[in-house]
């Protein structure tokens, strides 16, 4: 049960559901988890913050008789102005989270490169048979997403890091696939009921469909496109979303990203170039997931930027996304996602191998390199939330040209590319 109860009332053993302000207001990366110990209560007292939501079924509950009970979470506050009526909602009454993860990174990171490899194939046969003709079956690829649902619950950093580090060859399917994965822990940060994570992870899946349509020479050129294939690539939103209308299994959310995952906040979108009241929240957040894959992955024509980079970069795009929604997505990746690369006080550099679960600016790392002495040092993990160090600043991969980062985190999931 789900209570509301004022911040003097949180004691250690509780389980916070929620915090009652916005995200950026309080130093907690995530807002469920249980409080075990005095210094993050002490941190939660002198945030500011008037309020919380706890869930009593597990953890503590207050001491009697202070006991405000409640019978659902506050609405949350995703859009400025109302999306239209066929747009996703929160769950008013959202499930109770799943437990925290039970698997290492390393553990989840073995079975998301099956999973990956697995979709892959499967994404790939969906393209081969809609530039067949053959109606597309989005019901068929609901027991994967299922699957990748289950993933990113366990441990939202494995399979969201694992698909980004896709080749050129790989990108159309495997774009598809991250981009699912991607909705399905933004659904989880904005407090969506799993159910409801598994229908948008199903609309990521299926949002670039329409690129079956595309000429395969322009779809894949290895040069800048020219303003007429341009145009010809803006129709994919519309050619996908005829191929899921005539196929089966599509729902309203999953047409709506496939249509309309292109359109931006300032109207200047396409295909329709809709004004912000006309975009649904799964549309919103499929505008973010898309781009973020897209820019963070090895194309044809451009090699990937640093994960760092591109949430920094996309922070700078005023008008291009939701900013509720954009902060809920960095609260899903991260300041410094896994696997960018950043350097320490000591003048170490080190890659980010997995989040803090309570601090963005704090993530585990592994440091490998002097910058001091210009040369390799031993490998070691740093848990920068204990003071350790602390980072100064992201670095350009490109500019260092480190052969194997990917490994250093990704271990033997890494996939080898020149």
């Amino acid at each position: 049960m789900l209570k509301k109860i004022p911040v003097d009332q949180v004691r250690v053993g509780m389980y916070l559901h929620a915090l009652d302000g916005p995200w950026m207001d309080h130093p907690f990366w995530k807002t469920r988890f249980v409080i075990r110990d005095t210094a993050v209560l002490a941190k939660l007292r002198a945030s500011g913050l008037q309020g919380v939501w706890i869930d009593v079924s597990q953890g503590l509950d207050v001491a009697p008789p202070a006991e405000v009970s409640v019978t659902a979470p506050p609405a949350l506050a995703v859009v400025a102005t109302p999306p239209p009526a066929r747009a996703l909602a929160p769950s008013p009454a959202p499930a109770i989270a799943p437990p925290p993860p039970t698997r290492t990174l390393q553990d989840e990171l073995r079975q998301a490169a099956a999973l990956c490899r697995e979709a892959h194939q499967q994404v790939k046969t969906m393209f081969g048979e809609a530039r067949l003709g053959r109606a597309a079956d989005a019901e068929r690829c609901l027991p994967l997403v299922a699957d990748i649902a289950d993933s990113v619950y366990r441990n939202p950093g494995a399979l969201v890091s694992l698909a980004r580090l896709k080749t050129q060859d790989d990108y159309t399917y495997l774009h598809s696939v991250a981009v699912c994965a991607l909705m399905v822990a933004l659904g989880r940060e904005l407090g969506l009921a799993p159910e409801v994570c598994r229908e948008v992870g199903l609309a990521g899946l299926m949002h670039d469909l329409g690129k079956a349509a595309m000429p395969l020479d322009v779809l894949n050129k290895p040069g800048k496109l020219t303003s007429m294939e341009y145009e010809v690539m803006k129709t994919h939103p519309l050619r996908g979303h005829e191929m899921l209308v005539e196929g089966r299994g599509a729902g309203e959310a999953v047409l709506d990203v496939c249509l309309n995952h292109h359109e931006r906040m300032d109207g200047a979108g396409y295909p329709h170039g809709l004004p912000p009241d006309r975009i649904s929240l799964v549309a919103r957040m499929g505008a973010v997931c898309d781009v973020y894959d897209a820019i963070t992955s090895d194309r044809p024509y451009k090699n990937g930027w640093d994960p760092a980079a591109s949430i920094a970069a996309m922070a700078t795009w005023k008008g291009h996304f939701d900013p509720t929604v954009f902060k809920s997505f960095i609260k899903g990746v991260g300041i410094y996602p896994i696997g960018s690369l950043v350097k320490l006080h000591s003048g170490r550099l080190a890659v980010i191998v997995e989040q803090n679960a309570q601090s963005l600016g704090t993530p585990v790392v592994k440091v490998f390199f002097s910058t001091k002495s210009n040369m390799p040092i031993p490998v070691q993990v740093l848990d920068l939330s204990r003071g350790t160090d602390k980072i100064i600043s992201r670095e350009d991969p490109k500019a260092w040209r480190f052969p194997h980062l990917d490994q250093l985190w990704a271990g033997e999931q890494a996939p080898r590319r020149l």
